[in-house]
């Protein structure tokens, strides 16, 4: 079975660094492409940013191309989402999700929500200004 665990989220000042992480367990990790999404109160779910189940391809929102930085560890099943010069709208709930492996759609349909199958649970980002 599937399982997906965001980690690392917290307090940071505007124009700070905070590195998230996701873990992945249950099938072989590399068959999935992994996205980052987020989520504040009264708002839409964002797409953040999708890596390939290879890592050659990358995509990212707008707000963040320039700040964010999605990678993945096949050897420790775990994806990164550094981020840097963050800003105050940073501020959500940012969950990672996963497409159904060699079955799925990859990141073909991301930032839409519907191309990933298996959602983890979030953690908390909170940029102060």
């Amino acid at each position: 079975e599937v399982q997906l665990q965001a980690s690392g989220g917290g307090l940071v000042h505007a124009g700070g660094f905070l590195t998230l992480s996701c873990t992945f367990s249950g099938v072989t990790f590399d068959e999935y492409a992994i996205a980052w999404f987020r989520q504040a109160p009264g708002k839409e779910r964002e797409g953040v940013s999708c890596v390939s189940h290879s890592g050659m391809s990358t995509y990212y929102a707008r707000s963040v191309k320039d700040r964010f930085t999605i990678s993945r560890d096949d050897a420790k099943n775990t994806v990164y989402l550094q981020m840097s010069s963050v800003e105050p709208e940073d501020t959500a709930i940012y969950y990672c999700a996963s497409d159904d492996g060699v079955l799925g759609r990859g990141c073909s349909k991301f930032p839409r929500y519907y191309g990933m199958r298996y959602w983890g649970k979030g953690t908390q980002v909170t940029v102060s200004s």
